[in-house]
């Protein structure tokens, strides 16, 4: 079956991984730091608060290490959702173009998407650098990721192939329905009714999703 799109963009936390790298890296801190991300995690995402009020915030209350900012990376790898990998690697075949769009950290997703098959450059997410104590716990400059309308403002920077499809679980993912084609809820690891509410339609798993994607 042809493609629908010819270019599909797909989230990272909790559409192609089943976890959320904040709230990972979080529960190295012990249960009351680990709580209080996934509370500012789960009411970002669904949209009761913009991401920006909450990123910096959960950044500077862990203080990710180069060390844990590698294991985080591998932990990606390991949560990589079922029929995923057999998805993107579909995509390529029929010449469409994918991109990883996320809020994220970088560092850490970089060694997923070469695992996927996609490439560095077709990567975007948010970037930090050390503080003076040595962790990873500010942003590197101007990181529009860390916002709640860097997904839109991004995909139009892009200037990606048309027709575009974006594949996301949370608000900020939502945001881009404005600026592609379609967008797709995945629903799998995560359902928010706010976001099932304005997507073109749900996929609960790649399976359902791939029928979206093609025709």
């Amino acid at each position: 079956m042809p493609p629908k799109f010819k270019t599909v963009v797909f989230d990272v936390d909790s559409t192609l991984a089943a976890i959320e790298g904040i709230d990972w890296l979080a529960a190295l801190r012990g249960p009351d730091i680990a709580r209080e991300s996934e509370e500012l995690t789960a009411r970002a995402m669904a949209g009761e608060m913009p991401i920006e009020a909450v990123y910096t915030r959960r950044l500077e209350r862990i203080r990710p290490t180069a060390a844990e900012l590698l294991q985080l990376a591998n932990a990606y790898q390991h949560a990589i959702e079922p029929g995923a990998r057999e998805l993107i690697f579909e995509l390529h075949a029929a010449r469409v173009h994918v991109h990883l769009l996320s809020g994220g950290l970088r560092t850490s997703i970089i060694p997923l998407a070469l695992q996927l098959g996609v490439a560095a450059d077709r990567v975007h997410a948010v970037s930090v650098a050390q503080d003076t104590d040595g962790t990873f716990s500010v942003l590197d400059g101007e990181q529009p990721l860390a916002t709640q309308q860097g997904k839109p403002l991004t995909v139009q920077r892009l200037q990606l192939r048309t027709p575009v499809a974006m594949v996301g679980d949370g608000s900020t993912d939502a945001a881009v329905r404005g600026v592609v084609d379609s967008f797709f809820a995945y629903t799998r690891v995560a359902r928010r009714e706010q976001v099932v509410a304005v997507a073109d339609a749900e996929a609960p798993s790649f399976d359902a999703l791939r029928e979206l994607l093609f025709a």
